[in-house]
């Protein structure tokens, strides 16, 4: 069994989608359908830069998302693959859940660009600059970090954003709390690293924006995907569209169970992850079940040996 998916953000980069859309039609009209949905040269961008500018939420989330599914549908045209046919599972990683969705044909590309748009601004604008803050915690385990982070809390929000792999879980919050985290976290012979993000994503302080996606999502055509994504929330399967609707909202303030995801798939019979689009969960997924099968599709050259491969 296999599952096919899909990076989160801080997977993008200047160039992203050049050489795939050089290479193939059904790159450039993902890029430029997105474009059109958004009002935006962001194709562009992506190209060209400036690397700070395509690194705001707003643009790197429908950056991160088009640059996978441009990957996904060359694979599907020049490749002659059919996702529902090779996949039994679809799962990204926070804003890789909406292009999983994409992917399995629950959202099409216009309105996931959209959503992913007003998912950046809404989480940009849900706490104001330098209030909150994330760090990345390495050698310690979810359990250690989470009790940490309950006692670095005293009042203000101090939690578990992403539980990413063995030894590398973030937590996100009030700045003074992530701090005191820290304190305590290298006194525990962890390691805190603090994140260059613009907001505390994955925590309580993202209420707002979650009400504003669960208003957006409330409207969106959102069908049943081709296969089950496995949501972040859960780490479990789901193809209803009420749930996928509710899932995507709590998903906004709660914590992204990568970890426990990659392992529940596994369980189910998966032995092949095939991130498209980013050659950042591969590597996590080989620290989280070294024996199973993790490739990342990136190039061209990677699309055509996948293809050869399935």
């Amino acid at each position: 069994m296999r599952a096919f998916i899909f990076p989160g953000q801080g997977s993008q980069a200047v160039g992203m989608g050049q050489a795939l859309a050089d290479a193939s039609a059904a790159a450039r009209e993902v890029f430029q359908e997105v474009d059109e949905a958004l009002g935006q040269n962001l194709f562009r961008l992506m190209c060209e830069g400036p690397a700070d500018e395509l690194t705001l939420t707003e643009n790197a989330q429908p950056a991160i998302m088009a640059n996978a599914i441009a990957t996904l549908r060359v694979l599907e045209r020049e490749g002659g693959v059919r996702l529902a046919d090779k996949a039994e599972f679809v799962a990204g990683h926070s804003l890789g859940e909406y292009t999983a969705l994409c992917a399995a044909e629950a959202l099409d590309l216009t309105t996931t660009a959209k959503l992913l748009r007003l998912r950046g601004q809404a989480m940009q604008a849900a706490v104001p600059v330098g209030v909150g803050a994330m760090a990345a915690i390495l050698k310690l385990e979810f359990d250690a970090v989470a009790k940490i982070a309950a006692d670095a809390a005293q009042g203000e929000v101090c939690t578990v954003a992403n539980d990413n792999a063995p030894g590398q879980v973030v937590i996100s919050g009030h700045k003074a709390a992530i701090d005191r985290a820290s304190d305590l976290v290298k006194a525990a012979g962890g390691r805190a690293m603090p994140l260059p993000v613009s907001a505390p994503f994955h925590c309580p302080l993202m209420q707002p924006a979650a009400e504003a996606m669960a208003d957006a999502l409330g409207k969106a055509d959102l069908r049943a995907p081709l296969v089950p994504v496995y949501a972040n929330v859960t780490a479990a399967p789901v193809a209803d569209p009420a749930d996928i609707r509710r899932l995507l909202v709590e998903q906004v303030t709660g914590t992204v169970r990568w970890r426990e995801s990659i392992l529940a798939m596994q369980s189910a019979g998966v032995h092949q992850f095939v991130e498209l689009g980013g050659k950042v969960l591969a590597p996590m997924i080989k620290r989280i079940t070294p024996d199973a099968e993790a490739v990342s599709v990136v190039s061209m050259e990677d699309i055509e040996g996948l293809a050869k491969s399935l």
